[in-house]
This record gives structure tokens, C-alpha cells and sequence, in this order.
């Protein structure tokens, strides 16, 4: 069979659920649109719930006119630039849709970052306003002057909290260190003052379906990191096509758990954008930490949590996890790495949940590919493309043959949620994005003879060992066997004979005890001899991203 025919004819829909379509007639609507929408159909529904705060529908669109007021103000106007630099509280919420309902572009980042990183992606994006916590406002004041930021609005965990909580804030605040007190500067405002002073505003610029929506920064795992621009179209087809995926979630009815970084595409799109899209309570967690996810989970009870390999895993090695309530859970999604298999059966044992596998990218807002919810789930396969994602499975080295069912090569994609460009980077674009709006995604994959897509590995991690390609995902799924390794990480070393082989970096459960020696003869038998680690090290962690990725290019600096 020609193997474009093969693709063409999308056997993964063949596993779809009954009740999941092939392709949709997406509503021409933006964000904001949305917010209204449900707003008119939920006005008394809790929109966002932190630290036991609750903020209805209602009161949030109140909120989004009055900072689009002020935005406003602040002379922000439709494509201007205004960067969030805010974990999951309120305001990031706010700020977000007010930004979007005056046509600017939202520049989400990560309050983790380096003066360096953050100087870069402000320049990069030309922001002009930043809205960022009081923790850090007296740094971003000092770093203003090396960046296009002319006017900075901050904020306070304390802003928004229960009546007996606020009262107690300014005794605790200052010794836990949630709370700053900031200087005067030119140029700064408190958020809750700007709030106070403008009516709302709910008027909405004349915005384009495919106008640029946001500049989301890719995580710079392989290097310096890139603006991808995400149109309205690209933000408002995801959501759309995450219900399309998930038909069992109603409208007005769950209550999702908000503990994927918003800064980060996919909390942005699987938590925050898809809960006002379906009019959900969304539970704000600003430091997903395993003891404040179980905390959070028992007290509020969310029905659909989208995390990361390193939360499940968290959890389940909490001692606090058998006085805790996870029976609420009846759907999770995982990304961003590889879930082990233990994990998954652990974690749906001790609730009652499913968890369903997925993938995705920066550049595709971010989700392409998940497991069917109530329908055949291959373990270790990221699942089948979800509504109107197209794939293919070419070759390495020109990347225009079509490769059959159990071929590993790259992974393309083309749907309504991939990227426009790179920001500010031509050359950049037209080396992962065809003509024909197929996305070089730069991952290793292949597909079966269901349809089902697995991940081997990135192509800019695969080690040529003695004149063969060795995947380190392999190896590290091998070594996430061992009932004592948490977390595994593997990367290519100069070797005298072999021109590269593997090393391995392991984090082992507090009391396990292994040598190098232990691994590498645990991993005999289980892989070819060429592929076992020439070296181990024990670690107390491995560095990673916000959302849990392993940071290659560090351990490989090392």
C-alpha cells in the first residue's frame, strides 16, 4: 500500500469513541467570546477557587472589564505586547482575558526564569506593560531599564483570599515569605488599586479570527528559547477540540484542578482556557507541590485533573497520601514525558480515576494526540491524533518518504492548532514549517497497525552508538522498571570505541541504596548490549522544567 494513502486514510479513527467526531465546524469565537458566553449561561457558577476564595462567573467578567480599563489606560492597545509574569493566582486569570479582549498579545512567563531569560523574552516580544507578584516587583524594576517594559502592575498572593485567611496573611506572609513590601517606583501600580478605580469596560476590539493571540515561549530544553505565534484561531479550536475528545465532561457541571503552570501551554489550554470555554470551577495551585495537591484534592473535590508524570508520581510517595480523598477524580490527563506503567495503575487504583496518556507541543497550543477516555488505551502510546489532526510518520534524513506501520521516523502534524510562525525568525519557520502547513515536530515516532502513535524519542537525543541509533527514552523506560528508581534520565557520552554511548542519571526512593554495577546488571537481558549504560550516577534530583521535562541539555553541559 502507498504509504501517503496509508496516512491519508487515518486508521486511528477506526478507535475513535463512538461519540467523537472526525473533524468539527468550529465556532469563529474568541477567548473572550467564550468568557461572555458562559457568563450569560453560568453567572453564579465558581469560576476560580484559590486558597478557598471563590470568584463566580459573574464577578470574574467583572474583573476582566475593569483591568481592560485599566490596561487601557496604561495606553495598551490592540497588538501591543503585555507580559504575565504570575504562578496560578486570580490575577493571571484576569489579566490574561482582559489583554486579549483589547487585541494585544499575551506574553505568558515563567517566574522561575533568570534576569537573562526574562530580558530576552521581554526585548524578543517588545512588551510594554508587565503584570507580575509583589516577590518580584522590585527585581522586574531594576531590570525594566534593560528592557522594552515601560509600566509594571503587580500583585499579592494576599489579594485574593477568604475572610479568616486575610486577616491572618500579614502575621505568616513575611516568615513563609509570600509578601514583599515594595518601593514607589515610576511607572507602578497595584492591581487591586487599578481595579478599584475603572468601571468595567467589556467592549471588544475588532479582532480577527486569525490575528496573533499570543507570543508562548518554548522552554528552551534545547537552547535559547523561541516566541511561537498562536493566533485567536489556534486558541479557541483547542479548547474546542478538547471537548470534542473529552464528550463525557458537562458544561457548567466539573470542577478541574488548576495545577499545571497557566504560564505553560498546555495548563494555559487544558486547565485555564478549557474551564472558561466549558464554564468549570477551576481550583488555582499555585505551587503544585505533592502535599498541596493532596490538600487541595480532598478539601475541593475536582473531577478532572490535567497533571504531569512528576505530580502522580509525587503523590503517590507522600506519606499523607492514605489520610487523603482522591475519589472525586474521575478523569486525568498526563504529558510532557512518559508515564510508567506502575504509576498509572497505582494512581488509578487508589482513586478510582482514568488516566489517559497525551502529547503535544508549544507550537500545536499544545495537544495533538491522546488515549481514548472510554475506549482502548495502549500503555506507553501517547494515542491517536484527536479531532482534525492529521499525522505522518517521514524519514530522518529528507523527510519526504512515508514510512509504514512500525517504522520509527519523524513525527509531522498539520491541524487548526498549529502555530503561524516562530516570532522575529523566518529561517526558523521554514525549517519546521512546510509550505502546506505540515509542523516538523522533531520527535522520534512511530504508528501501529491500529493507528496508535508511541514516542521512541527527540531526534537531537538520539546517540549513534557503534553505528546504531540508541534512543535514550528506551533505556530510561527500562530503568523506571526498577522498583526503586523515581526518576531516570539518559544521555550521550564520548566513548574511545563506540564514538558515543550511554550514561544514566538516577533519583532512587529516600532509603533505596544502588550501584552503578546493580543498574547496568538490571538492565541486562532487558536491552541489547550496545544500548546498556556505560556509566550511572546517583542524584537527590535531575534538573527540570516547570512541567516536569528532564533538562538534557544540562545534564549533557555537565
Amino acid at each position: 500500500m502507498n504509504n501517503k494513502k496509508l496516512y491519508g486514510q487515518k486508521k486511528w479513527l477506526d478507535f475513535y469513541e463512538p461519540e467523537v467526531v472526525e473533524t468539527l465546524n468550529y465556532k469563529h469565537l474568541i477567548m473572550p467570546e467564550f468568557l461572555d458566553n458562559t457568563v450569560a449561561e453560568f453567572p453564579g457558577n465558581i469560576a476560580l477557587i484559590f486558597q478557598g476564595y471563590k470568584m463566580t462567573y459573574a464577578e470574574l467578567h467583572e474583573a476582566v472589564g475593569r483591568f481592560a480599563a485599566a490596561l487601557k489606560q496604561l495606553g495598551i492597545k490592540k497588538g501591543d505586547s503585555v507580559a504575565i509574569l504570575l504562578p496560578n493566582v486570580i490575577p493571571c486569570v484576569v489579566a490574561y482575558h482582559a489583554a486579549l479582549k483589547l487585541g494585544a498579545v499575551v506574553v505568558m512567563n515563567n517566574p522561575l526564569y533568570s534576569d537573562r531569560e526574562l530580558t530576552h523574552q521581554f526585548n524578543d516580544s517588545n512588551s510594554k506593560v508587565l503584570i507580575t507578584l509583589d516577590l518580584l516587583a522590585h527585581r522586574m524594576v531594576k531590570l525594566r531599564k534593560k528592557t522594552t517594559v515601560q509600566k509594571i502592575v503587580y500583585t499579592s498572593i494576599g489579594d485574593y483570599l477568604p475572610f479568616a485567611k486575610r486577616l491572618l496573611f500579614p502575621l505568616v506572609a513575611k516568615k513563609r515569605g509570600l509578601v514583599a513590601d515594595v518601593k514607589p517606583a515610576k511607572d507602578l501600580f497595584k492591581f487591586k488599586d487599578l481595579l478599584s478605580r475603572h468601571e468595567p469596560d467589556h467592549t471588544m476590539a475588532d479582532i480577527g479570527f486569525e490575528d496573533t493571540a499570543m507570543y508562548q515561549y518554548t522552554g528552551g530544553t534545547t537552547g535559547v528559547s523561541k516566541g511561537v505565534v498562536l493566533t485567536h484561531a489556534n486558541l479557541s479550536c483547542q479548547v474546542q477540540q478538547l471537548e470534542a475528545w473529552f464528550p463525557h465532561f458537562q458544561r457548567g457541571k466539573e470542577v478541574i484542578l488548576g495545577a499545571l503552570p497557566f504560564f505553560h501551554v498546555f495548563g494555559m489550554s487544558t486547565s485555564m482556557n478549557f474551564a472558561i470555554y466549558m464554564g468549570l470551577g477551576n481550583i488555582l495551585v499555585p505551587k503544585p507541590r505533592p502535599d498541596a495537591l493532596l490538600e487541595t484534592i480532598t478539601r475541593f473535590k475536582p473531577t478532572f485533573a490535567p497533571l504531569v508524570p512528576t505530580m502522580y508520581i509525587g503523590i503517590l510517595n507522600h506519606p499523607d497520601l492514605a489520610r487523603s480523598d482522591l475519589t472525586s477524580l474521575k478523569g486525568c490527563f498526563s504529558g510532557s514525558a512518559p508515564l510508567p506503567m506502575d504509576v498509572i495503575n497505582q494512581f488509578q487504583d487508589c482513586t478510582g480515576s482514568i488516566i489517559v496518556e497525551g502529547y503535544g507541543l508549544t507550537e500545536t497550543t499544545p495537544v495533538t494526540h491522546v488515549n481514548p477516555f472510554h475506549g482502548k488505551r495502549k500503555p506507553g502510546s501517547i494515542g491517536l491524533p484527536i479531532t482534525d489532526v492529521e499525522c505522518r510518520i517521514v524519514d530522518m534524513e529528507k523527510g519526504d518518504i512515508d514510512l509504514p506501520p512500525g517504522e520509527s521516523g519523524e513525527l509531522l502534524i498539520r491541524g487548526p492548532q498549529v502555530m503561524k510562525e516562530y516570532l522575529n525568525r523566518p529561517d526558523e519557520t521554514r525549517k519546521v514549517l512546510t509550505a502546506d502547513g505540515w509542523l516538523h515536530t522533531g520527535d522520534v515516532a512511530r504508528m501501529d497497525d491500529e493507528g496508535y502513535f508511541y514516542i521512541v524519542d527527540r531526534i537531537k537525543d538520539v546517540v549513534l552508538s557503534g553505528g546504531y541509533n540508541v534512543y535514550p527514552r528506551e533505556i530510561e523506560e527500562v530503568l523506571y522498571r526498577h522498583p526503586d528508581v523515581v526518576d531516570a534520565g539518559c544521555v550521550g557520552i564520548p566513548h574511545e570505541t563506540r564514538g558515543e554511548s550511554i550514561k544514566a542519571f538516577l533519583v532512587l526512593k529516600k532509603g533505596a541504596h544502588l550501584t552503578p554495577k546493580e543498574v547496568i546488571d538490571f538492565c541486562k537481558g532487558k536491552l541489547a548490549t550496545y544500548k546498556l549504560p556505560v556509566a550511572v550516577e546517583i542524584r537527590e534530583e535531575l534538573p527540570k522544567s516547570t512541567v516536569g521535562k528532564i533538562l538534557k541539555k544540562d545534564l549533557k553541559r555537565e
